[in-house]
């Protein structure tokens, strides 16, 4: 282990030459710089975080459900039948003609109403629309909090007007108190989501968005032992800049504001193309390869730092891309909301269902069909896959 810390932690790959670990390892009075034990701290916090997540969601977001008339429940369910439940339960939930032929046969239905039964099952396993609405109201404050305190400590930091001041005496840098409470708790808020993914909603991208809070917790940490926090501090700000924005769409849709919805998707998507295609790669990127470059000079960790901005960078572009589609396709359809990551099924040979029983289509529902058309909530599926770093 000892070998293995050594290898790990070899000062020739993290610092720029001549400098080792017992340089920073004992500042001066009054001055403090990032450690990796400072990283330990997101996890208590973590924890907290989950826990106000607990009861904000049942008692803020949930009292805030009901007075927009959003009711928990499910829709339509589907009557009890045996045979059909233990093929749900052992074999498919999603059933192929050949099955479908067979149980038609064998419980005297029509293949259309058995088809049916196998829909309305599957959405009884669906989280009702206050769910959604609660989860998401949740991330809309959290993002749109640690925007704010995150903007309003760069606007006050002088690497945010000169973005050299990212590199002047690095790694020497003095680590404040707000920018360490900055870190620590965008951290401890990914940690939370890596927490509360096995209890959140059951969405098809579980393991992608696992991976991408795995990714965003190793890219924060590398940062931060570096002590690359300066610029760190920016590239969290660029990030969170749209998230809240997103969310708030989708607290629109739920809500059934749908001119107020679009209105917030436009937004979003301008925020998005602005601060990923434009801000990102002239204000960060042109910081991080030509700057430092020029004021500190390359070294391992320097070159991997850049690759990993790099790639994201790329990600921006082929997410902007898949933004722009979804724009488009809004603005011909009319439409552009719905969570199409969780939303319940439908299909254009079903009968009308009850008032109550609002069924909005899914995102390979046939042009023309009436419903929302998924768009925002793609976004969310396609782009917050990233979107923190």
């Amino acid at each position: 282990m000892a070998a293995l810390s050594a290898w790990f932690w070899n000062e020739r790959f993290w610092l720029p030459h001549n400098v080792t670990w017992a340089d920073l390892a004992d500042p001066a009075p009054g001055v403090e710089y990032p450690k990796a034990g400072h990283l330990f701290n997101a996890l208590p916090l973590a924890l907290v975080i989950f826990v106000v997540r607990i009861f904000f969601e049942r008692f803020i977001a949930s009292a805030c459900a009901r007075s927009l008339h959003i009711q928990p429940g499910v829709g339509r369910r589907a009557q009890p039948n045996a045979v059909l439940e233990k093929v749900f339960t052992s074999i498919t939930k999603n059933p192929d003609s050949r099955h479908l032929d067979g149980l038609s046969k064998q419980l005297d239905w029509e293949v259309r109403k058995v088809q049916r039964w196998f829909r309305h099952r599957r959405n009884q396993d669906k989280p009702s629309t206050h769910t959604k609405f609660c989860e998401s109201m949740w991330r809309f404050t959290f993002y749109l909090c640690i925007f704010t305190y995150g903007f309003q400590f760069v606007w006050q930091s002088p690497w945010m007007w000169d973005t050299r001041h990212c590199w002047y005496g690095y790694p020497y840098q003095v680590l404040t108190p707000a920018l360490y409470h900055y870190y620590v708790s965008e951290l401890a808020f990914y940690w939370s989501l890596m927490f509360s993914q096995f209890t959140d909603i059951k969405r098809k991208d579980f393991l992608i968005m696992f991976i991408h809070h795995l990714a965003t917790v190793g890219l924060i940490s590398f940062s931060y032992v570096n002590n690359m926090v300066r610029v760190g501090s920016l590239v969290m700000c660029v990030h969170d800049a749209s998230d809240f924005v997103l969310e708030a769409a989708k607290l629109a849709n739920y809500a059934k504001c749908q001119r107020l919805c679009d209105f917030l998707f436009i937004v979003f998507s301008v925020a998005f193309f602005i601060t990923r295609l434009v801000i990102f790669p002239v204000w960060i990127l042109n910081s991080t390869l030509f700057e430092s470059w020029a004021i500190v000079g390359p070294y391992p960790s320097w070159w991997l730092f850049n690759s990993l901005l790099l790639v994201l960078q790329v990600l921006h572009i082929i997410w902007s891309y898949l933004i722009a589609r979804i724009a488009v396709k809004a603005m011909l359809r009319g439409k552009v909301c719905n969570d199409v990551r969780s939303d319940i099924e439908t299909s254009s040979d079903e009968e009308p269902d009850k008032a109550g029983d609002s069924i909005k289509t899914s995102s390979h529902t046939p042009k023309g069909e009436n419903g929302t058309n998924g768009h925002c909530a793609a976004a969310k599926s396609r782009v917050q896959n990233h979107c923190s770093w």
